[in-house]
């Protein structure tokens, strides 16, 4: 009877291998923000920058088939929230038939005609404040990852 190969059931993952993930992401309060189940697994390179820093250092040396539960500060998931990425407009800058709303995901046409993603956080009578923060800057996160393949 042959043995099984070693190098399979121990195989590591490391930077420049590409990597199949299945996870589930937490906030300190315990809601789920985001998760893989019932969905292929997540798919990157390591070393490349593909998914936040403290996602990438997680999986880096796992094992095929192991699990690690992981906690990220805010700088090592989507950094801290910085105040000169809110802004406020007055409302007759907003297009005709646009109606803010908060919690609105709108996007603004920088000068150099990038798109930039924000979030309506406020609306009065004379302003709206949008903030360009990613929705979860500032949050430390928790993440259940499971190495699931080694591509």
């Amino acid at each position: 009877m042959s043995q099984p190969n070693s190098t399979e059931t121990t195989r590591t993952a490391k930077g420049g291998d590409t990597v199949r993930v299945h996870y589930k992401g937490t906030l300190d309060d315990g809601s789920e923000f985001d998760s893989s189940a019932g969905r292929e697994p997540l798919e990157f390179r390591l070393g490349t920058g593909q998914v936040i820093a403290g996602f990438e250092r997680t999986v880096d040396g796992m094992q095929l088939g192991e699990t690690r539960t992981a906690r990220l500060n805010a700088a090592d998931a989507y950094g801290t929230h910085r105040a000169e990425l809110v802004l406020e407009l007055p409302k007759e800058q907003f297009p005709e038939g646009v109606t803010p709303e908060v919690g609105q995901q709108l996007e603004l046409q920088q000068e150099d005609g990038q798109r930039l993603p924000v979030t309506v956080t406020a609306v009065t009578e004379q302003a709206v404040t949008l903030d360009a923060n990613h929705p979860l800057a500032g949050e430390a996160l928790t993440f259940e990852i499971e190495l699931v393949e080694i591509l």
